[in-house]
């Protein structure tokens, strides 16, 4: 099965002081033996954005685990992602003193490209996911 990766993952699979480090480690580890390894865009996106990742950085960590990158994001997926922010956006705003954290649009789109590839994904906030996407599933690891 092919597992789409969630920047969390990464991020913290790159910050060795990060509580969740093994964690990462080791559920990517998992993950590469079950399957293809992927990430959407966004996530790569994201991954950019930190200091020490420019292009070269990035093609040569993707290059060393075999991670492809889904740049193909069809208008399906843009729907399924703007559903679910919707319906994440109405949830949140309808209870009272809510307690789910706001989120940003991509991380939307990373739930919808695992759902509609039918990917499993590899996340480490399994909670948003589930609320976002009640179908989606997920590669074995804890949140």
């Amino acid at each position: 099965m092919t597992t789409a990766i969630d920047s969390n993952v990464l991020v913290a699979l790159w910050n060795k002081d990060d509580a969740l480090n093994a964690e990462a480690a080791l559920a990517l580890e998992a993950a590469a033996v079950r399957g293809a390894l992927v990430i959407a865009a966004p996530v790569y996106v994201e991954l950019r954005m930190l200091p020490d990742r420019d292009e070269r950085a990035m093609g040569s960590f993707l290059s060393k685990t075999g991670i492809e990158v889904d740049w193909r994001l069809e208008e399906k997926i843009w729907r399924e992602a703007a559903k679910a922010s919707h319906e994440y956006g109405k949830r949140r705003r309808g209870e009272r003193h809510s307690k789910l954290p706001r989120r940003i649009a991509g991380d939307f789109v990373i739930g919808a490209h695992a759902m509609v590839r039918e990917y499993s994904l590899l996340t480490l906030d399994r909670r948003t996911f589930r609320i976002a996407f009640p179908n989606l599933l997920f590669a074995a690891e804890s949140s």
